[in-house]
């Protein structure tokens, strides 16, 4: 699979990574529908051997489920591979999370998290998402003394506006931002496109697919009921849908494979992070990340 470097320090990656928010699906956090745990280790096994060199996983992923599917999976290689997460994100009885990137809940978050993966360190720690009460600096220079102690090896953001990416760049080299990226949706906060391209920030895209809206055969009416992407606002765009459906074919492309495709196209995009949940959509990472 081809590789670009992540930033312009960062580790070289291939532009297709393995991404484990659906298989921690839980009623306790965000439902996928239901995911077996032997299947969810068979599909990181599987995009592994297929050739991907990294996993993008968070404690907020079913609160610490995927990061320990990601030590199972990981069990004899983890030498071979490049393991991210994130910080900050606590759970919140009336909206399921919010932020703390306070210094210490960062270090206490990673310190859960390398002890959930059952390592010594990880390779990139993303701050998850803004927190408006504490200051980018604070929680920026706790990820940089973090680095200096060898609990990781770069440092980036995710889901964050320019301004903090330019705040937080000034202090030291931010590696990589990760937004949201797909035919269907921008980043939170669009003006981060520009940013990252101009200070040659690696850009990580999350949801590719559009939570799976963008593969063929998708239909909310073959979800469970209580199944998240039911109430989405993406359901009401089927014609939309249909239409890039369409162009994917007279491409002679399945909607998957275009959908990622066109995210790798876009200026500025070091890669894709696309979601598997069994062996099969492991195995097909290589063929999403074709030219």
């Amino acid at each position: 699979m081809e590789r670009s470097q992540l930033g312009a320090d960062g580790p070289e990656i291939t532009v297709v990574g393995i991404g484990t928010a659906p298989i921690g699906s839980g009623r306790e956090w965000v439902y996928w529908g239901g995911q077996d745990e032997h299947a969810a280790v068979a599909a990181i096994r599987a995009g592994l051997d297929a050739g991907a060199n990294w996993i993008d996983t968070a404690p907020f992923y079913g609160w610490g489920r995927a990061e320990e599917i990601v030590r199972r999976a990981l069990e004899g290689r983890r030498d071979d591979v490049l393991l991210f997460t994130k910080c900050g994100t606590v759970p919140d009885l009336e909206r399921v999370s919010r932020m703390d990137n306070r210094p210490e809940a960062i270090r206490a978050d990673l310190e859960a998290s390398l002890r959930r993966l059952g390592v010594d360190h990880v390779d990139l720690l993303q701050i998850h998402d803004l927190d408006r009460g504490t200051p980018i600096e604070e929680s920026w220079g706790e990820l940089q003394r973090l680095r200096e102690e060898g609990k990781i090896r770069w440092a980036g953001l995710s889901n964050h506006p320019a301004e903090l990416v330019e705040r937080a760049h000034a202090l030291a080299p931010v590696t990589s931002c990760q937004e949201s990226l797909s035919l269907l949706e921008g980043p939170k906060y669009p003006d981060v496109l520009e940013t990252v391209r101009r200070h040659g920030i690696g850009l990580l895209c999350w949801a590719p697919l559009a939570s799976g809206f963008l593969v063929d055969g998708f239909s909310t009416d073959a979800l469970e009921p209580d199944d998240f992407r039911r109430s989405s606002p993406l359901a009401a765009r089927g014609e939309e849908i249909a239409a890039h459906a369409r162009d994917a074919a007279a491409r002679g492309r399945t909607l998957r494979r275009h959908a990622v495709a066109w995210v790798l196209e876009q200026p500025g995009v070091t890669a894709a992070i696309v979601g598997v949940r069994n062996a099969d959509e492991g195995t097909e990472l290589p063929a999403l990340a074709a030219d």
